[in-house]
């Protein structure tokens, strides 16, 4: 499958660009030789044993989540946040294997140097992981349910940027006198849901208006093991600063009382 392939090769580029930026901060610090009084190799190493548990940092803050823009604010402080505990796990390792690190200038030229190289290449795999996905057949074929001013922005939004969840096709619970939305047809009403599904091999269901259907569908979606998304338009939340949230462990979504601002964000 092309999303599991290119999963992988954005694992292994990612180790590749950690391991770089720590041999060139090397370089840098210690002139374009290879020093005697602080050899490459030890260097090297410790930076190829801290590269898996860099990665499993990036991973759990869902870094490589295909839903995620990667230039976003809250994606660059997590891969910041991921490359100063690898920074720091580098040092940890260097000291339990050879003694006290030789530099704090070099750990900092590392964690600047890793931090920006992994951030512009995540948000350059972003473009190629997406222009791949996006070539049909569509690699997560999205059903669009509800034909509305809302779906109509998302379609054109999810089509503009070439999103993973591709549209390719819509279906409204009334009925909708629209044949097509930016070339994505409408196939009529939701009596056509099962055999849209099998037609289409949908992955992903996107839940825009028909709050009645909403129990049916997400039945429909469990059984077929499809991934449902409902926008917050459907329940009435129109406000524009409403984030999911976690209270006690358990899925909320949160509506704040103004919008949301950076420190708000940290702190909420």
């Amino acid at each position: 499958m092309r999303y599991t392939a290119l999963l992988i090769f954005w694992l292994i580029s990612d180790a590749v660009v950690f391991v770089a930026a720590y041999v060139l901060a090397y370089f840098i610090r210690v002139g374009w030789i290879l020093s005697s009084d602080f050899p490459l190799m030890p260097h090297l190493s410790v930076a190829l044993l801290t590269v898996p548990f860099w990665l499993i940092v990036l991973i759990t803050t869902r870094s490589f989540s295909i839903t995620r823009r990667q230039a976003g604010i809250r994606s660059i402080a997590y891969i910041v946040y991921a490359c100063l505990v690898g920074t720091a796990l580098f040092a940890l390792t260097y000291y339990f294997l050879f003694g006290l690190f030789f530099s704090r200038l070099l750990l900092f030229q590392a964690l600047l140097i890793s931090s920006v190289l992994t951030i512009a290449w995540h948000i350059a795999y972003e473009q190629i992981l997406r222009s791949v996905l996006w070539k049909d057949p569509a690699q997560f074929p999205t059903l669009i349910v509800g034909v509305t001013r809302e779906s109509t922005k998302l379609i054109e939004l999810l089509y503009a940027k070439k999103n993973p969840l591709k549209p390719v096709a819509i279906l409204d619970g009334t009925g909708a006198k629209e044949k097509d939305i930016c070339g994505v047809p409408v196939l009529g009403k939701l009596n056509k849901l099962e055999e849209t599904l099998d037609t289409y091999k949908i992955t992903h269901l996107i839940q825009c208006s028909d709050m009645e259907h909403t129990i049916n569908l997400i039945s429909v979606c469990k059984n077929r093991n499809i991934n449902y998304l409902v926008l917050p338009s459907v329940f009435g939340i129109v406000e524009g600063n409403e984030t999911l949230e976690t209270l006690e462990g358990r899925g909320v979504t949160m509506v704040s009382p103004k919008q949301s601002n950076m420190l708000r964000w940290f702190f909420q």
